[in-house]
């Protein structure tokens, strides 16, 4: 006779409820938000845009030495170039007084033999280009991810302690709001292009591409703390602040782990869009010789490089311009995704 069958953790007694699946622990806020901008579409072409930018930057230098073959940095006055069969100099001669006298060969449109033509000096201009932007975007990614650390340490203090701590600094503030944002950044170039900076323990040389790093970091950084500072204002009063408190939490504690995660959202949405404006700084700096020096190359020193050969050799400006723009323009619509990402009422105004 065979024994009845008992109940085991594996097999439930007859008529018990069957367990079902353990149940999945929610998913936090930074997923949640990074599922909404997937399906984001706008943000999600723009991010793949600026992603194929990014990487033909990063690459120039396989560009420049497997496939065009040149330096980009060196003249080539006396070089020759191949165009529909025919060897022609890459500098010809000009009777149209192009200030140096040559006119530059025009875009081959063939990525291994000057695919935008030549600048004035006789170097490529395609690999100039991609070499241009890895200085631009990390100038101005650079100077974005300084400024915004630096508004957000000073908005939070200013934010959270008040009283003579925000007087002080909502003053500095004010002082450099005072002054026109591009003519202050200027001033700041042309005295610091010539000495450098030597501040306490930073030391950095005349030329150094830190250089406008700092200067276009430190103008736009109340353009972010003063947000920032707002924001915490109003967080002082929430009810999770005064618990913190109660419970004898120290106020760096507090700042680290109730203030901070609740302004980061907001810095990170700043991010994309402070990197696009500070690129279009760096590229005004540069444009006009204050910014980026040789032998260094920004698109903004390729559309200087190029205004004088602007009616003969318009590719060189356009070019870099065209660069200028699509990057910004990306990184303003991914900056925009990210923050309706973040934002938990963007369904209700009709964001993704």
């Amino acid at each position: 006779m065979t024994s009845p069958v008992r109940a085991t953790a594996e097999q439930p007694a007859a008529g018990a409820p069957a367990a079902g699946p353990p149940a999945r622990p929610s998913a936090g806020p930074w997923r949640r938000a990074l599922g909404r901008l997937r399906h984001n579409r706008s943000a999600m072409i723009a991010g793949a845009g600026l992603l194929l930018i990014v990487l033909a930057c990063v690459l120039a230098p396989v560009y420049a030495n497997a496939i065009a073959h040149t330096d980009p940095f060196t003249s080539n006055a006396s070089g020759t170039v191949v165009v529909n069969g025919e060897r022609v100099p890459v500098l010809a001669q000009s009777t149209e007084g192009l200030g140096l006298g040559v006119t530059p060969v025009g875009p081959t449109w063939d990525p291994g033999n000057y695919f935008l033509g030549a600048d004035n000096q006789g170097r490529d201009v395609m690999a100039r280009l991609l070499y241009g932007g890895r200085n631009s975007l990390l100038i101005g990614l650079s100077s974005a991810v300084v400024c915004c650390a630096l508004a957000t340490v000073l908005g939070v203090l200013a934010g959270y302690f008040g009283g003579w701590i925000d007087a002080v600094l909502s003053r500095f503030f004010d002082v450099i709001w005072a002054f026109p944002v591009y003519l202050l950044a200027i001033c700041l170039s042309v005295v610091l292009l010539t000495s450098g900076l030597h501040l306490g323990p930073i030391h950095i040389d005349a030329g150094s591409l830190a250089l406008p790093v700092v200067i276009i970091a430190l103008i736009y950084v109340p353009y972010v703390a003063r947000p920032l500072r707002g924001q915490v204002m109003a967080l002082r009063n929430k009810e999770f602040l005064h618990a913190a408190v109660g419970l004898g939490a120290s106020d760096l504690r507090i700042m680290r782990r109730e203030v901070l995660p609740n302004v980061l959202p907001t810095v990170v949405v700043f991010l994309p869009l402070m990197t696009a404006l500070n690129m279009l700084t760096e590229s005004a700096l540069s444009f006009l010789s204050v910014g980026v020096q040789s032998p260094d190359a920004s698109w903004g020193t390729i559309i200087n490089d190029g205004l004088a050969l602007l009616y003969t050799r318009p590719a060189i400006t356009i070019a870099a311009g065209l660069c200028v723009g699509l990057t910004a323009v990306a990184l303003n619509v991914l900056g925009d995704g990210v923050r309706d990402a973040l934002d938990p009422n963007a369904r209700l105004r009709g964001g993704a």
